[in-house]
């Protein structure tokens, strides 16, 4: 049982945090909103940080296992890897702490509370910290960021093993540099069918802790004083207990950088008084005079306080450690065996194929003596970790892992070939200084890999990346610098050549699409990284990744990068052909769907349909299936807020035997789309997911229920409708636009699906 589900319990910690604050006077309340909360020893309160991350584990605060960046962890479209993830992490974060507990380090980055997942939807990619989030697909998003919740929480009756925090509330995605000023124009329904999902269902089904708030405003109000998105939509109608922090700095940000309030001490006002219950910066120093004002009232410093205080309550941390059973945990579960082990899996799931003409992978080492290593990232560790990252012991990058992989049966030979982004590697050479090096390794090579991409210096947040171009966003999609020019010599060698791109978000890498026969996404995989990638080269790890979010050809056909309208943006609206699609991903291996079929739940009193009667027929092709099912929508015309949904509950469910018909264990990504069909209804959208693992000849049936939701969307005020009449339900192992087809000579089945009132 989840603990914010045990409302008795519940109240029983908010009474206690009410008594607790009871005896505060006015000044140590609001010193307990400030991330760094100061002890008060007369009560017998230890001092608390609350600024703690772990976007992919535990940061910041020394050794800890660097798992893949999100947007790795999202392409493995695996919900139960990232909840295993997400455990580990708050295993090794209670380890860490209780040591640090031990040896009175209360400093930052040593709480509990665990600023992560961040859920924004990466709907461009230009957007410097895409790669914190879990791509541009709501649906995906939402699935991985519950489980991620789910995961750093926990599942004691008792006690929160750590806190989670959703953030960053909300339509926030760039551009970095003018994010502190940054006013966020949208409707209603691309705020509720885009932007706001995941966080409804962080809180809904997650039950996370926390909300952060964003940097920027949304339709001219501050998001961390946004009254009708924090205490109207995230805790009215989503119905979130937990605590609202800032963005560190936000809340200054209203004052100096939107010019919403005239003072800071009016700023903090705002925050508050909108809902803003812990301020990551120094303005809530300002609320004792904002209170004796009349700007501030203290029963709401007291709602806040206490909330905070709840938190701290459900972790356990102002309770006896014998009662705790996290406070067992011990420090040796750091960087242990089983967390490298698990590291070194999730780096294998994350990476993409992308390409493999003439199957060229996996590498059969018994035939080749040289392998040469070249590129920017091939030795990089950079390129492993992302941002928001801890310390690893150890790190293998991609030439480190090759070379372990090969050992003495094969010579690897090694050049950087050219800098990140840079026109040479040294500052006196001339321009291009290893290209004759990088002629020389192919020369004498068998096979080439070259490793190319981006790192956390280029794409990242703003103040935190030294992007030469600026604020951590990238100026387009193509590879930096000379790296482009050290791919074309590779392949002019005549040399068999495969690409591996470090990257956290998409490259157009068309001219490698034409012209490169292997390439691998191997996104920001962690410390383990390299070895993963040399056991996908060798054929030892299967690849089975998707691609969390749309490449592009180039960026000339994205909007205006400031526009949050997302009409031309990401698959579920853009009407331009995609150089490798959402969802798209290759394997050394082949699946075959058979008997795929729907069925309306024998309890719906709504259903009126023969379906799935025996499964013994298959449905194939793209067009409209003679299998069809029929459902009644079951709610009125229209609905705010959903209050009134019973999400759960399937309206449709999806069978598919599932086939491996290769030669290779492997895994396949079952996804389901749904198109709502209908004048300017959105492209199909993914609303079901499932992972499934099959030895050659091994075939599984899956089944995936789509909620009546899957077959609802948002106009323009917001309000939410199921769409009585058709529907095209998609079933496959990628997407069902034309391209993937191409890319993968496989076309998914298709059923139809009819609405009635």
């Amino acid at each position: 049982m989840d603990l914010t589900e045990n409302h008795g319990r519940l109240e029983e910690y908010r009474k206690r945090a009410r008594e607790i604050v009871s005896q505060m006077t006015l000044e140590e309340k609001i010193f307990q909103t400030l991330y760094n909360a100061p002890a008060i020893e007369r009560l017998g309160i230890r001092a608390y940080n609350w600024w703690n991350e772990a976007l992919h584990g535990v940061a910041r605060a020394g050794v800890a296992t660097v798992f893949p960046q999100s947007i790795g962890l999202a392409a493995t479209f695996d919900e139960d890897l990232i909840e295993e993830i997400a455990d580990a992490i708050s295993t090794e974060a209670r380890g860490k702490f209780n040591l640090q507990q031990a040896k009175d380090d209360t400093d930052i980055y040593k709480g509990l509370t665990f600023w992560s997942p961040n859920v924004n939807i990466f709907r461009d990619p230009r957007w410097g910290r895409g790669h914190e989030t879990f791509g541009e697909d709501p649906y995906l998003t939402s699935r991985m960021g519950v489980r991620f919740v789910k995961g750093i929480q926990g599942h004691d009756e008792k006690y929160l093993k750590a806190a989670a925090c959703a953030k960053h509330l909300a339509v926030h995605s760039g551009p970095e540099g003018v994010r502190h000023g940054f006013n966020a124009v949208v409707g209603k329904q691309d705020l509720y069918e885009t932007y706001l999902p995941a966080f409804k269902a962080c809180v809904q089904e997650g039950h996370v802790e926390a909300v952060m708030g964003a940097y920027n405003r949304v339709n001219g109000v501050p998001c961390c004083a946004n009254h009708e998105l924090i205490e109207e939509i995230v805790r009215d109608e989503f119905g979130f207990e937990g605590h609202f922090v800032s963005d560190c700095g936000a809340i200054q940000d209203i004052c100096d950088g939107h010019h919403i309030a005239a003072t800071y001490k009016d700023a903090a006002a705002m925050a508050m008084e909108n809902g803003c219950d812990l301020n990551c910066g120094k303005m809530f120093y300002f609320l004792k005079q904002a209170v004796e004002e009349g700007k501030v009232s203290e029963k709401r410093i007291d709602e806040a306080v206490e909330r905070l205080f709840t938190t701290r309550i459900k972790l356990g941390v102002l309770d006896r450690k014998e009662e705790n059973p996290f406070d067992r945990i011990p420090y040796t579960v750091v960087d242990s065996e089983p967390m490298r082990r698990l590291n070194e899996e999730a780096a294998a799931r994350c990476v993409v194929l992308l390409k493999n003409e003439g199957s060229l992978l996996p590498l059969d080492l018994s035939k080749i003596k040289t392998i040469g290593v070249i590129g920017p990232n091939a030795d990089s560790r950079r390129a492993l970790v992302g941002n928001y990252e801890g310390t690893a012991s150890h790190y293998w990058t991609v030439l480190e892992g090759i070379q372990d992989y090969v050992g003495d049966r094969a010579r690897v030979m090694y050049s950087e070939g050219c800098h990140l982004y840079k026109d040479r590697t040294s500052g006196l050479a001339e321009a291009n200084d290893r290209m004759s090096e990088v002629k020389g390794v192919c020369d004498n090579s068998d096979v080439v890999v070259v490793c190319l991409g981006l790192d956390a210096s280029i794409e990242g947040e703003e103040g935190d990346a030294n992007n030469e171009y600026g604020s951590g966003d990238k100026p387009d999609l193509n590879l930096p610098g000379l790296q482009e020019e050290v791919l074309k010599a590779a392949c002019a060698s005549g040399k068999p050549v495969i690409l591996v791109l470090l990257s956290g978000s998409a490259l157009a890498v068309d001219w490698a699409q034409e012209h490169v026969p292997a390439i691998l996404q191997g996104w920001y995989p962690g410390a383990c990284g390299g070895k993963a990638i040399a056991k996908i080269l060798f054929g030892e790890k299967c690849p089975e990744g998707k691609l969390p979010v749309t490449f592009y050809h180039k960026d000339d056909v994205l909007p205006d990068f400031e526009d949050y309208s997302m009409k031309g943006r990401t698959y579920r609206y853009m009407k331009n052909e995609a150089l490798y699609p959402f969802g798209y991903g290759l394997s050394y291996t082949s699946f075959a769907y058979e008997k795929v079929c729907a069925e309306v739940p024998a309890d719906d009193p709504e259903a009126a349909a023969e379906s799935c009667p025996d499964r013994k027929e298959s449905v194939s092709g793209n067009a409209a299936a003679e299998n069809s099912v029929k459902f009644g929508s079951g709610y009125p015309e229209e609905t705010g807020g959903d209050d009134c949904l019973d999400e759960k509950k399937a309206a449709v469910i999806i069978h598919a035997l599932v086939k491996n018909t290769g030669s290779a264990a492997g895994a396949e990504t079952v996804q389901v789309y749904v198109k709502i069909l209908g004048e300017d209804t959105p492209n199909a959208q993914l609303k079901g997911i499932c992972k499934v693992r099959l030895a050659p000849g091994e075939e599984k049936t899956v089944e995936i229920s789509l909620p009546r939701e899957a077959f609802g969307l948002y106009d323009e005020e917001g309000h939410f409708h199921i769409h009585t009449g058709g529907a095209f339900v998609y079933v496959g192992g990628q997407g069902p636009d034309a391209r993937s087809a191409a890319l993968t000579g496989q076309k998914v089945h298709c059923l139809t699906v009819s609405i009635t009132d």
